[in-house]
């Protein structure tokens, strides 16, 4: 009878479950789940950055998709050894005393503010602030240092302060909070204990401030400079925090009878998307993994001794094992990827949406065939003309601040522009340079690893971006001026967390060697075109020009501001 082991990947839009085989090294099955809540818009208000989800959604889609991948197989559920949740992040979720959600909890169940604070939530924005000018002033440990330098409102501290001054009565029944990999790891095993629960290294680490050098987090001067409840928070969150080949505890006797599973299942501490997607993607030393998808995340990983005591400025975070166990893992990445072109396609598809698709003059069922047919050919149409465009000629410059900058040096102040229009320019112009300001950006986090002594020899890219765009990866190919490898598993994020289980359950010695045995293959790749990379550094100077215009324009009007207030 085979060993199997179950990867668990939440993202932004869906949760998907992957069932590896340890012994053949084969995917033998995937699910994938849409949040029903999610998909309704509800909790959500994009006009001020406001991302909630419900924790239902993740429960309900946890079960559905671990059953779903046992009746595809006919697995039995004593052969599965191991589960490992990797999630989005930093997604705090409040909890009560027992570690329940308090959005499942009575009177809390439509507040948003109960909910999961979803990564790409910007409502802390003036909170993020706050902690970056505190860190620089008070004399004190700079808590920022391992975090790039500066802290971002995607992450853990701002948005829990934000929420508390915002709204009392969640603030007063949260007793502690946790990142949504530990959440539903600790649903998972039943826990009953909060304080003796094992923390994701990867989460403490690249966004609560966490290192050992410290003791741990911030301490509670600095926090209590912030707001006091921090300081009394901070007695209720924890000082250990593990990786995540360890193990967390075994699947609960409740879930163990939901799933059809064993409570000999062991369930191993939860990670974040991105770092366990490059080690789905035999990430090495000198690789640049770029998850692309809505965003992206750029790992790497480098020795202790090559690193030292040195800082990467303006990066997510170096934390060592929060990729590979006894190696220090680093993150950058894009607050929009994906999501700049999906910006572009709503905005063209407004007529359609309410003009076309209400119209009486065409019946319900050809609105339907209309609808699945543009959705189908919108973007792959777009990408054929824009493929046709000469480079040569004038073209649009765009940036890519859509939903601002994570890095390098986070500022989700900022605002996209596209400059260079004229008469002439048509949408696929536009997609075009959309496409080259995703790609302009991915460049700026290349050139900031390798300013600062990161070593970047090659680049492996997966997600649904890498996997389904030709024309993307081409161009970020030359962009870079690197070769670039596409992963060929659809769930590399998922089979990540399958590898992290194997070890945790005692299957593999190392996460390394189980790494090499399971990850994925390589499916495609791609080299630099000599014309177009010549071509494509001049507008990248252009998309450097505007950057700095726009950077230095939002940052004036914002002190003129706070100087009028």
């Amino acid at each position: 009878m085979s060993n199997y082991v179950i990867g668990l990947d939440y993202g932004s839009d869906s949760v998907r479950a992957v069932l590896v085989n340890i012994d053949s090294g084969k995917e033998e099955a995937s699910s994938t789940h849409l949040y029903k809540r999610w998909k309704e818009d509800k909790y959500c208000e994009p006009s001020i950055n406001q991302f909630r989800q419900h924790p239902l959604d993740h429960i309900e889609g946890l079960e559905k998709t671990i059953k779903s991948v046992l009746q595809k197989t006919g697995v039995e559920g004593n052969s599965v050894k191991a589960i490992c949740i990797d999630t989005t992040g930093s997604s705090p979720v409040p909890v009560n005393k027992d570690g329940k959600a308090l959005a499942l909890t009575e009177g809390f169940e439509e507040n948003p503010n109960a909910m999961m604070v979803l990564w790409k939530d910007h409502t802390s924005i003036n909170e993020a602030n706050e902690i970056n000018h505190l860190a620089r002033s008070w004399e004190g440990e700079d808590y920022t240092k391992y975090e790039g330098g500066i802290y971002s409102s995607e992450w853990f501290w701002a948005k829990i302060l934000h929420i508390a001054r915002e709204d009392e009565k969640v603030k007063n029944a949260a007793w502690s909070w946790m990142e949504h990999c530990d959440l539903m790891t600790y649903i998972l095993i039943g826990g009953s204990d909060l304080e003796s629960f094992k923390r994701s290294r990867c989460a403490a680490g690249h966004k609560a401030m966490w290192h050992e050098s410290w003791g741990g987090l911030p301490s509670k001067d600095f926090l209590s400079q912030l707001d006091p409840y921090l300081a009394e928070l901070k007695d209720r969150l924890y000082e250990k925090t593990y990786t995540s080949d360890e193990v967390a505890g075994n699947l609960s006797k409740e879930w163990a009878g939901k799933l059809g599973l064993s409570t000999e299942c062991i369930i191993s501490v939860g990670t974040f998307d991105a770092h366990a997607g490059a080690v789905g993607a035999k990430i090495d030393e000198h690789s640049l993994v770029r998850v692309m998808g809505t965003s992206t995340c750029d790992i790497m990983v480098a020795r202790n001794e090559e690193i030292g005591k040195n800082t990467v400025k303006g990066i997510c975070g170096q934390v060592d094992g929060s990729v590979i166990p006894g190696m220090i893992g680093l993150e950058a990445g894009q607050s929009a990827f994906g999501d700049v072109l999906a910006w572009f396609k709503d905005v063209l598809s407004w007529p359609l949406e309410n003009l076309v698709y209400d119209s009486e003059i065409l019946a319900e069922e050809q609105k339907k065939k209309l609808r699945e047919e543009v959705e189908d050919n919108f973007i792959p149409k777009l990408t054929a003309q824009a493929e046709k465009l000469d480079l040569s000629e004038s073209m649009p410059i765009a940036l890519d601040w859509v939903n601002g900058r994570r890095t390098p040096d986070a500022n989700q102040e900022l605002k996209s522009a596209i400059t260079n229009l004229s008469l002439g320019t048509k949408a696929p112009h536009i997609f075009n340079a959309l496409v080259n300001s995703i790609c302009f950006g991915s460049k700026m986090i290349v050139d900031r690893f390798e300013s600062e002594g990161v070593k970047i020899n090659n680049v492996i890219g997966i997600g649904g971006v890498a996997r389904k765009s030709a024309f993307i990866m081409q161009t970020l190919a030359n962009t870079l001026d690197m070769p670039i490898k596409v992963a060929s598993s659809d769930e590399a994020p998922a089979l990540g967390a399958a590898i992290y289980a194997a070890v945790a359950a005692g299957l593999y010695p190392n996460t390394i060697e189980a790494s090499k045995k399971l990850g994925s293959p390589f499916e495609a790749e791609y080299h630099p075109q000599p014309e177009k990379v010549k071509e494509l550094k001049k507008y990248m100077a252009e998309y450097r020009e505007l950057a700095d215009f726009v950077e230095n324009k939002i940052t004036q009007k914002n002190k003129q501001n706070e100087f009028a207030v």
